[in-house]
């Protein structure tokens, strides 16, 4: 996997308006430690630094965010239908995108409101789980439905009195998700609490294959189960507010590849999670190379995961009988 990746990763490079072949490629990266004489068109090296590098990065660190979460989340609350959104990270963040938007904000303090309000919204779904009666896992996915449909419904307060001019497409378009814009200033900004929440839960994957199997059997291996998930979910939260504060929403990443992969490595999260990630971010490089070719105009990367990732879940569930 970690191969495709790469050689996804330098025929991407080829790929536009002015494809930057391998051997330019090449040239051109070590062109910056060593001496050598450009054999390439001046623009490349700006195409190469500033446009296409930002958005090859971005893709494979989002959908590698994306695909980890699903797999997180579909661990610890033992629900093969669970995805990064489902205590309503998606939902909060599009709601601190909407109100920056409409304030006026440039696009790191639409980026930072995103996250802000990503990571508010899973505290405050923590916060009224653990005052609910029940068992905490359902008292947590019923939490974040609640919480999910009250920022759902103050964006579409926001759609309905932003500036149909100005304000009002900017949000339709971000709430479809796109990595046209994507700057090294976004990869900076997602970069740390990606890499923080990334580096926990593969840490913690073998604690996650315990959890699957319930909290009464975890704690007989010794995993305490409640500051598990409690870790997990703000790992999962991280990543998830950082990859849709930098490129919108994007559905279908992190439920359809943790079910591919588990045909292809099992349900044991030592291979899941590190199988999740790699392909994760393989498949939103590929459909975003799609959305930037397929068409002279662009399409949301948000409406191409949907009609891909749809239809192969479909396909996952009529091969293999069931996606659990």
């Amino acid at each position: 996997m970690a191969a495709a990746l790469l050689a996804a990763v330098v025929f991407s490079f080829s790929l536009g308006r002015y494809p930057i072949s391998p051997a330019e490629l090449f040239g051109i990266v070590c062109s910056k430690v060593f001496p050598i004489e450009p054999y390439w068109v001046p623009n490349m090296e700006t195409i190469l630094f500033n446009v296409r590098l930002p958005r090859i990065l971005l893709s494979c660190m989002v959908g590698c965010s994306l695909s980890a979460a699903g797999a997180a989340y579909q661990g610890i609350f033992q629900n093969p239908m669970a995805s990064p959104d489902i205590l309503g990270a998606t939902k909060g963040s599009a709601f601190g995108a909407s109100l920056a938007i409409i304030a006026g904000m440039g696009t790191r303090a639409t980026m930072v409101s995103a996250f802000l309000f990503g990571v508010v919204t899973v505290a405050l779904v923590w916060l009224v789980s653990s005052r609910a009666k029940g068992k905490r896992v359902m008292s947590l996915i019923l939490a974040g439905i609640v919480v999910s449909s009250i920022f759902e419904a103050g964006t579409s307060y926001l759609k309905l009195v932003a500036d149909p001019n100005e304000a009002l497409p900017k949000i339709t378009y971000w709430l479809m998700g796109s990595l046209s814009g994507a700057k090294m200033d976004a990869v900076v900004f997602a970069c740390v609490p990606m890499l923080a929440g990334l580096l926990v839960l593969f840490l913690l994957r073998w604690q996650l294959g315990v959890l699957t199997m319930g909290d009464e059997e975890a704690r007989a291996m010794g995993v305490n189960a409640k500051a598990v998930r409690l870790i997990v979910i703000l790992a999962a939260t991280l990543i998830t507010a950082a990859g849709v504060a930098v490129c919108g929403a994007i559905g279908w990443v992190g439920l359809v590849i943790p079910h591919l992969c588990r045909k292809l490595v099992g349900s044991n999260y030592r291979y899941l999670m590190p199988a999740s990630m790699v392909l994760g971010a393989l498949f939103l490089l590929i459909v975003d190379n799609i959305s930037r070719n397929l068409y002279a105009t662009e399409l949301p990367i948000g409406i191409l995961t949907a009609f891909v990732g749809a239809p192969f879940f479909l396909y996952l569930m009529m091969k293999g009988g069931d996606v659990t």
